[in-house]
């Protein structure tokens, strides 16, 4: 005879029709934090059930299970919700925050009921709309019941955000966030754990991130329980981020803070871009007037009015974070009929401005100009990309600034390239390598190259013989090194940079084995059949003393960044390059491997 917890026995006693009652003893609400991730901040709170093991469940799905099946699922929701409520509102600051609260699948059948009984709760509780997401779980396939769609426009005209849960391992969240518009995709934990070791894993969630980013969502990582998972979400993209590593669920409020420092401080933190896309995308920013989704209607009408050659503005949620844009054309029949204004004010009418949001794509100011292109390209009819900086309002970019981004960095790179050997200079370098340690879903490698006895052969012949040298090196390059995957770079002089993205130690080798020797036979050309027989030529050294230099090669240090491995500074990268460039030099065969983390 198996043993029952004295909870559930008690359950048993008073009966199906008691679970209501018996929840109400036993039930808390716990809060998670949900921060953001580039800067730690608490942006939000999950309301998590604790206690259902007291009435004898294995989790809240058990619970809300048997809830089901007695016909007590709605008023048990409602407890639920009504202490959720009541707990966040006792929070400081929960005006600018945000509570993402389960929905059950099952109450859609409720629809204006259930959405009527919310806004009754948050109206005691002094709780706007705005500052409530409803998470759908994959868990149940929403979509099959006709109530679906009506309900989710109720809820999003409420005011209310809407998040899909659970995303990639149920029945439909792709489908959801292709049908309906949704703030928040929270990537499942199954994608998340063990992130930083699985490259599969990585390229999923940034293809995920870009998806969500593109319709306009943000994403939210959950169940990050590592520092090592937390900062490839962070470097990915991942907007928000919740999880045992950032902070437990806790009952006790007490425990909750404005922020979590430690994040700052996890994978020697994100450092400020200079690249020339942030630059130029900086300089093009339109700060235009925002909407804020709680506004009264009669101030859009004035905006409108005082700005009549802007046909949109910028709709802002409860923190300061885009919603999307609210066209003239939405309100001007309202605007022009001659009882517009008096029906928007009319409850029974009970429009608001969340009926008019459109969504619009959002971006990171930081995000590649290129990337943000395909971005306003793929949603049709978008008049903007909203910019944001840790996730709130920082402007506007139209398809006309955009354009002249793209044709500004273009110019900028032209005028980077080295005029001899047509390869992009130093700014292009630093901007390749900056994004690449980035990208943690192969192996990559950093090559510097740099010619041994350049400067005496350039004073014995010339420097047109030394400018041939260089270009014949340049064209060697070219010749080894082709594809997507690799990038060349002249930083001047004598030196060179190779960038290789993917493949493994040993091909690299190969490759540039290779490149070393054809350069050395070929440069062979460029001397006096003297000299080439001597194997050696006299010219002034540094001291201006004269004496033999061996025959011009080249020698090369590369610097390889493991799989997996996410790093944030190039000065450390330009450092572990120069330690080794000695080596390389006195290395017989002119070529050296080190990794990042062998020089620490």
């Amino acid at each position: 005879m198996s043993f029952q917890p004295a909870e559930k026995l008690v359950l048993r006693r008073f009966g199906d029709d008691q679970l209501v009652t018996l929840a109400k003893l036993a039930i808390e609400t716990a809060f998670q934090p949900i921060v953001e991730a580039a800067t730690g901040a608490t942006f939000g709170y999950e309301s998590l059930m604790r206690g259902f093991d007291r009435l004898g469940f294995g989790s809240p799905p058990e619970l809300l299970d048997k809830a089901y099946d007695v016909g007590q699922l709605a008023e048990l929701e409602q407890m639920i919700n009504i202490r959720a409520f009541a707990g966040f509102s006792g929070l400081p600051g929960f005006a600018h925050r945000m509570l993402f609260i389960n929905i059950d699948a099952r109450l859609i059948s409720l629809g204006n009921n259930f959405v009527e009984r919310l806004t009754t709760q948050l109206i005691k509780a002094s709780i706007r709309p705005s500052s409530i997401c409803f998470e759908l779980s994959e868990r149940f396939d929403n979509t099959k019941d006709p109530a679906f769609t009506a309900l989710i426009n109720k809820l999003r005209h409420g005011g209310f955000k809407l998040a899909i849960d659970d995303f990639g391992v149920g029945f439909n969240g792709l489908k959801l966030l292709c049908d309906y518009p949704t703030d928040y995709v929270k990537i499942d934990r199954h994608f998340i754990s063990g992130l930083d070791a699985s490259a599969r894993k990585r390229h999923i969630v940034k293809q995920i991130v870009q998806m969500a980013h593109m319709l306009g969502a943000r994403v939210i990582a959950e169940g990050v329980e590592t520092e090592a998972e937390y900062v490839v979400c962070r470097d990915l993209g991942c907007d928000l981020v919740q999880g045992y590593y950032i902070a437990r669920p806790t009952t006790n409020v007490g425990e909750l803070q404005d922020s979590y420092p430690h994040l700052e401080q996890a994978g020697t933190g994100r450092r400020q871009t200079t690249t020339l896309d942030s630059i130029l995308i900086r300089a093009q920013v339109q700060r235009l007037p925002v909407v804020h989704e709680n506004d009264d209607l009669d101030n859009v009408f004035e905006l409108f009015r005082k700005n009549p050659q802007q046909s949109f503005f910028p709709v802002l949620g409860a923190n300061d974070e885009p919603r999307g844009v609210l066209h003239e054309y939405h309100v001007k029949a309202m605007i022009y009929h001659p009882f517009g204004r008096d029906l928007l004010k009319n409850r029974i009418y009970q429009r608001g401005i969340s009926h008019f949001v459109t969504g619009t794509p959002i971006a990171d100011l930081d995000t590649p100009a290129e990337q943000m292109l395909k971005i306003f390209a793929g949603i049709d009819g978008s008049d903007c990309v909203i910019l944001t900086e840790n996730l709130r309002y920082a402007g506007v970019l139209s398809a006309s600034s955009l354009l002249k981004i793209i044709n500004e960095k273009q110019l900028k790179t032209a005028q980077d390239q080295n005029p001899l050997t047509g390869l992009p200079g130093n700014r292009s370098i630093r901007d390749y390598v900056q994004d690449v340690m980035r990208d943690s879903s192969a192996p990559r490698f950093f090559c510097y190259c740099d010619f041994d006895n350049f400067k005496p052969f350039n004073d014995h012949y010339g420097f047109q013989k030394g400018d041939l040298a260089l270009g014949l090196f340049a064209s060697l390059l070219r010749h080894h090194f082709v594809g997507e995957d690799k990038f060349l770079g002249h930083v001047g002089g004598d030196d060179f940079f190779i960038g290789i993205s993917g493949g493994n130690r040993a091909d690299v080798e190969e490759r540039l084995t290779s490149l070393l020797s054809d350069f050395q036979t070929n440069v062979l050309d460029l001397y006096t059949p003297e000299d080439r027989a001597a194997g050696a030529i006299r010219a002034h050294d540094r001291s201006g003393g004269e004496r033999h230099f061996p025959l011009m090669r080249c020698s090369i240090a590369v610097l390889e960044i493991a799989e997996g491995l996410i790093h944030a500074d190039v000065n450390r990268v330009s450092a572990s390059i120069a330690t080794i460039k000695a080596s390389a030099k006195a290395n017989p065969t002119g070529l050296v491997f080190s990794s990042l983390t062998e020089i620490g």
